[in-house]
């Protein structure tokens, strides 16, 4: 039997959206006649992306809490109940043989009434710290796919499968080489090259860093290829040199990364699984202003393992050059982070979610 019905839910952030996305392409090479629905939270990213990828979507009236005491708080028991009639309503009518959901709070009415309805529901969790609602979901649902070890901290042991986090399929299969890289950049091929990451709509943090420090990347002889982030283009703009590209999103990521020696990057889950499978010497700068600090708990569980930097945003006009110049200049260090860090990769997780999906509808 290949027509079955799968909801796919999380949202907020590319974080949940993206992985989400992911697992519903797994099974519709699987399952080519299967039949797809997302659901999200109305006002986000979602909606916009999710039909972009070729899905349908549908939308709960539901936001999180706010941590001070808002307008939107007081709303919340409202928009709870309202999401929850919909859901249930959505389940019944869609009929979905299995359930996934990878975070984000619209991804909690939805999962909770499915599992009450006792249709088989698995949980993906990207961040080494288990987000509130896969929490609050762990008790109702079948299986739990982590990335990392010690989730037992949050979740019952007998559910939990470490898979890793879905990547996307160009990189994974990546076959890019260094070479048209930096042609295709227009690189120096005798000079080295530095790939910054602050995410699709940038960190400012990190623009602030980058340009303070392009005197020393300069005098290092370093070319620069810095996704600065659509928010922040307009102010960094007038950065580009020939030895420094400047852009506001880079949508050919596997040659940003074939052409790069050294990364900086934040530390949201999707950028950690991404450069394991890359395997190139990263530095990562996690954001603070995250719930309960994950990026910092991610990038850690990388940095114990020597198979990454860990800079914390405050430490950075303190440490920052030391670090990195002793990084540059160390081949040996260069060279055993990027062994470290590849063996962290799981480039089969997205298939792995999608077997243990298959194994419930089995049953």
């Amino acid at each position: 039997m290949g027509n079955y019905k799968f909801i796919l839910s999380g949202g907020g952030t590319g974080g949940h959206i993206y992985p989400a996305i992911a697992i519903a392409n797994e099974l519709k090479d699987m399952y080519p006649d299967a039949e797809f629905l997302f659901v999200g939270a109305k006002d986000r990213m979602e909606m916009e992306k999710v039909p972009q990828a070729g899905y349908k979507i549908e939308g709960l009236w539901i936001s999180g809490l706010q941590r001070k005491l808002t307008f939107k708080n007081m709303l919340f028991p409202i928009k709870l109940v309202s999401s929850l009639l919909k859901a249930r309503g959505i389940v019944k009518k869609f009929k979905p043989d299995a359930v996934i959901g990878t975070g984000g709070f619209a991804s909690g009415p939805l999962l909770r009434m499915a599992a009450g309805k006792d249709i088989p529901c698995v949980l993906q969790e990207q961040n080494s710290y288990a987000g509130v609602t896969n929490k609050l979901l762990a008790n109702k649902v079948k299986k739990i796919c982590v990335a990392y070890d010690g989730m037992d901290r949050f979740f019952p042991v007998d559910k939990i499968i470490k898979t890793g986090n879905p990547v996307r399929k160009d990189l994974v299969e990546m076959n890019v080489s260094k070479q048209e890289a930096l042609e295709f950049f227009g690189l120096n091929a005798e000079k080295p090259v530095l790939l910054v990451l602050g995410g699709s709509l940038g960190a400012r943090r990190v623009n602030v860093l980058i340009k303070e420090q392009l005197p020393l990347f300069k005098s290092l002889g370093i070319q620069v290829v810095w996704q600065c982030g659509k928010l922040y283009y307009d102010e960094y703009k007038n950065c580009q040199t020939d030895d420094v590209l400047v852009f506001d999103f880079l949508n050919k990521m596997d040659y940003a990364y074939a052409a790069a020696d050294v990364i900086i990057s934040r530390a949201g889950a999707g950028s950690v699984s991404e450069l394991s499978i890359v395997g190139k010497p990263v530095i990562f700068i996690p954001s603070p202003n995250v719930a309960e600090d994950h990026q910092t708990k991610n990038a850690l569980a990388y940095a114990d393992k020597n198979a990454a930097i860990l800079l914390r945003e405050k430490e950075l006009d303190l440490n920052f050059k030391t670090v990195f110049t002793d990084l540059l200049s160390s081949k040996e260090q260069q060279l055993k982070l990027s062994e470290n860090i590849k063996k962290q990769a799981f480039p089969n997780a997205t298939k792995n979610i999608a077997l243990e999906v298959e194994k419930l509808l089995k049953k």
